[in-house]
């Protein structure tokens, strides 16, 4: 192929060369994304309330607090503070042949196994630990938005009959989710960038195309430019979403 050179120094051709790689790479890479997200919005409510459950009498009390407050504290801790690229090669070595194993998986074994190991195995561990890890980070925003409505509005809930279910889906949860929208969002972009690491373990997503391309032609602006552009152009898309749902919600404030 002819070398085209944009600006005396950019090799267009590269790119053209391998824009189906970049195109796929870019649908793997939203998809994986848009999945962790709404995965993760949901285990990080289950995980947010979890924190903040409740009950006044025994043993409800101490069944709350032995069997949900503790060991999400401990999920949560955990992936917080460690590194997010070793839950990614953790699930993908340890843990998923663990459950998706051909002789002796605990959940799927045989050629089930073996064909979705080989063909989705990159795909289902990534998916994991973005989940996993992005869940942790989102169970924080629910908890902080949950206790920084008023008390009062709980307790006077609860004094009507009220149950704790019930009062966190009519009386607590709408009115915070408008104050957690910034940080949902953030966490989304962070996510979509986060989303990078899978490359790691073989995914074909959007890094895992720009170091396909550079390892063929040596070339490093090229494909890494490129897919900081791409990259810049989704963040940039999620944030006017994100917006667009604040004014939104804001204007409902309002009235």
């Amino acid at each position: 192929m002819e070398q085209v050179l944009w600006f005396g120094w950019f090799r267009a051709d590269i790119i053209s060369e391998y824009a189906v790689l970049f195109w796929r790479g870019l649908q793997m890479t939203i998809a994986v994304t848009l999945i962790c997200i709404v995965q993760g919005t949901a285990l990080g409510l289950a995980i947010g309330l979890a924190r903040v459950a409740e009950a006044r009498h025994s043993p409800a009390k101490q069944l709350c607090k032995y069997l949900l407050q503790w060991p999400s504290a401990v999920y949560v801790s955990f992936f917080r503070g460690t590194p997010l690229f070793v839950q990614i090669l953790l699930i993908h070595f340890a843990v998923l042949p663990l459950f998706i194993n051909p002789t002796d998986g605990l959940l799927i074994s045989g050629e089930t196994a073996r064909e979705l190991k080989q063909n989705y195995g990159a795909f289902l561990s990534g998916v994991v630990a973005l989940t996993l890890n992005s869940g942790a980070y989102i169970s924080e925003i629910f908890r902080a938005g949950i206790q920084s409505i008023d008390r009062g509005q709980v307790e006077a809930s609860r004094s009507l009959g009220m149950s704790f279910p019930r009062t966190m889906y009519h009386i607590v949860l709408p009115q915070a989710f408008r104050r957690m929208l910034p940080p949902l969002g953030n966490n989304a972009i962070s996510l979509l960038k986060d989303s990078s690491l899978i490359s790691a373990i073989g995914l074909a997503e959007l890094a895992y195309a720009a170091r396909t391309v550079a390892g063929a032609y040596s070339r490093y602006w090229e494909p890494y430019l490129t897919i900081s552009l791409m990259y810049w152009v989704l963040t940039l898309a999620l944030a006017y979403g994100v917006k667009r749902l604040e004014d939104r919600y804001g204007r409902g404030d309002s009235r």
